[in-house]
């Protein structure tokens, strides 16, 4: 555990200190990977509320859970990062990039901080909305490479056994983390805020702590599949 946090957060800090340098190229095949296993990327913050239902923000419900699952991740022995422990947007840290897009400002960040760490597996916890409040279970999306599709089906495995859903992952082909990351990486949909039931499991302590501990079984059941140590 000791290794692993300071090997993090050294990572962590010479990502810091690279953030300057401009956008690395990416190709969409997985690359050599670091001594990270896993990198937690809380999307949406700041300005960026992402979807909501009432007072209830997208950004606050990724932002507990990933917090949650970093805490118990690390109790697990897993060398964890975390791009976001507070409330604010990454494009904030984004002066390299000469776009006056605030949201591709925000998620070249995002992969920028992926292509230093390069984790065995990036998480980028969100939370889904539909117009139909029927609609309702997790969501996951990966790459089109062997490793994110193992992972997305390991995800999904074990988010619909906490649901009681038949969800099926799906390559997502239009999303710039997916299309641009070097490692492997998924993006995981944690339920719907437009649905009662799922509203509930994201936005109560008992709820959030059945999801944290499907996402760190599914982290586990990756790392075993690939024999990380």
């Amino acid at each position: 555990m000791n290794r692993c946090k300071t090997v993090c957060l050294a990572l962590l800090t010479l990502s810091f200190m690279l953030l300057s340098t401009g956008e690395a190229y990416a190709d969409h095949s997985p690359s050599p990977v670091s001594t990270v296993d896993v990198l937690i990327d809380v999307g949406h913050g700041g300005i960026d509320g992402g979807t909501s239902h009432g007072d209830l923000l997208e950004k606050h419900l990724n932002l507990i859970v990933g917090k949650m699952l970093y805490d118990r991740l690390r109790q697990l022995g897993v060398c964890v990062a975390l791009n976001r422990s507070h409330d604010y947007a990454p494009s904030d840290d984004n002066d390299w990039l000469r776009s006056r897009s605030r949201h591709l400002r925000d998620l070249a960040q995002r992969k920028l901080l992926v292509d230093v760490l390069k984790p065995k597996l990036t998480v980028s916890l969100h939370t889904n909305w539909a117009k139909k409040s029927s609609a309702r279970g997790p969501g996951v999306l990966y790459q089109f490479n062997q490793p994110s599709f193992i992972a997305a089906h390991l995800f999904t495995n074990r988010l619909n056994a906490l649901y009681r859903t038949s969800s099926v992952p799906y390559v997502g082909d239009t999303f710039y983390l997916l299309n641009r990351s070097r490692t492997p990486a998924i993006i995981v949909e944690m339920g719907y805020i437009s649905n009662p039931s799922d509203r509930k499991m994201l936005s109560e302590a008992a709820g959030q702590n059945k999801i944290t501990e499907a996402l760190a079984s599914a982290v586990l059941d990756y790392l075993f599949f690939f024999h990380v140590e």
